[in-house]
């Protein structure tokens, strides 16, 4: 892949790294639901925008399977309809590693205007699910959940690629 000029280049992802920020945000995700807002619809899914992330980053070690299992232990945490979001999550694994191409070409803050469809029509999909299962409606307010989504991507980004980043100036023993 040809890179942009002023483009870091970027050391290869640890794998390590990439299953230790899965499991921590699967963490987080459990502790917001039983900390102190509850379930409260406009809560952003952090296990979201990391499965996206490390779809589009490294789409040949975090694909559409990995995006299903951790959706089911998101059902079995709590207690939703078995497959809720393990649907979501397959469907957002699935549309951001068909864009990962295009999607890296763009500067972070372009390339979270671009994910804002894709976390909304994920959520918009748990919803149809979860109506079509007979619970109620969450609230207007869970419409705000795909923006706070997008609005983390850039913080996302700093935070999951730290690891990956080279030295930015060259010397003797660092010559790239």
């Amino acid at each position: 892949m040809i890179m942009r000029p002023g483009q870091q280049l970027l050391l290869p992802a640890n794998p390590v790294f990439i299953w230790f920020s899965l499991l921590a945000a699967l963490s987080l995700n459990m502790l917001m639901n039983v900390g102190l807002w509850g379930r409260a619809p406009w809560i952003p899914d952090l296990l979201a925008v990391v499965l996206v992330f490390w779809s589009v980053h490294q789409p040949l070690r975090i694909g559409v399977g990995v995006a299903f299992l951790f959706g089911l232990a998101m059902d079995v945490h709590q207690g939703a309809l078995l497959g809720q979001h393990a649907l979501a999550y397959t469907v957002l694994g699935f549309f951001a590693i068909s864009m990962h191409r295009r999607l890296l070409w763009f500067p972070v803050p372009n390339q979270a205007i671009q994910i804002l469809p894709l976390f909304a029509a994920a959520h918009l999909l748990s919803l149809l699910v979860r109506l079509l299962a007979g619970d109620g409606f969450p609230g207007w307010s869970y419409l705000l959940t795909p923006v706070f989504e997008s609005i983390l991507w850039p913080l996302a980004s700093v935070i999951l690629l730290a690891p990956q980043r080279r030295a930015p100036d060259p010397d003797a023993n660092r010559p790239l």
